[in-house]
């Protein structure tokens, strides 16, 4: 699977774009062959950084008590939370809405805190913070605001779906950003184990890359 390939099928998926009161996503679909996902070893769980952003705002909210604290604000964090501020966000359902909004990032001594009050409703929904484990701050909060995360879809389901951009990147943008989550994905499972994939828009039809009835970038049918 080539660049060209994944550009074509790119511009395929936009020719349907239309008019709508919001903005769509570019989602990029991938399906399985001969890959048991039951087995807690081949389930995708990654991380990509996206090249080219995902296209819309991202926010990122740290979990940080005393210097970091400050560091976190002075390097581009959308929210910062102490420690004493963890309990009342869990026993208040409308601050935990509000923590959706957010990625997050967490000092490591505050990693159990938030995992024991907020665990199991970050978790449940792809939210858990990522450890902060040294490094250049404002270059992890801006690598955590272009990063999605590659998990299968429903329990044992042999597809993903992941946001890789909107409608209103350059089609080159969308394929380098498709191009780096299909490398990762590779990287776990091996190109013989990829039976389709495809690039659709949120209300769109998918435009198959590689795989699929309509050839490399056919529409699905």
């Amino acid at each position: 699977m080539d660049r060209a390939q994944i550009k074509a099928a790119v511009l395929k998926a936009l020719e349907g774009k239309g008019s709508r009161k919001f903005t769509q996503s570019v989602d990029l679909g991938i399906n399985f062959k001969g890959v048991d996902f039951s087995k807690q070893d081949n389930r995708m769980n990654l991380d990509v950084i996206l090249p080219k952003g995902i296209g819309k705002e991202v926010k990122v909210a740290v979990f940080a008590d005393g210097q970091l604290a400050t560091d976190a604000g002075k390097a581009g964090a959308d929210k910062v939370y102490s420690g004493a501020d963890i309990g009342t966000l869990a026993a208040n359902p409308a601050k935990l809405k509000e923590l959706l909004d957010y990625e997050f990032l967490a000092m490591p001594n505050l990693m159990a805190v938030v995992g024991k009050s907020l665990g199991q409703f970050l978790g449940t929904r792809g939210k858990l913070p990522k450890p902060i484990l040294g490094g250049n701050l404002a270059d992890l909060i801006a690598r955590t605001k272009k990063t999605v995360r590659v998990k299968n879809k429903g329990k044992f389901l042999p597809v993903v779906h992941v946001a890789v951009g909107t409608e209103n990147m350059p089609a080159d943008d969308l394929a380098e950003n498709i191009d780096a989550v299909y490398d990762k994905v590779k990287g776990k499972v091996g190109d013989y184990n990829i039976k389709s994939v495809y690039v659709k828009l949120t209300m769109g039809k998918p435009a198959y890359v590689t795989g699929g009835k309509g050839g490399a970038a056919g529409n699905a049918g």
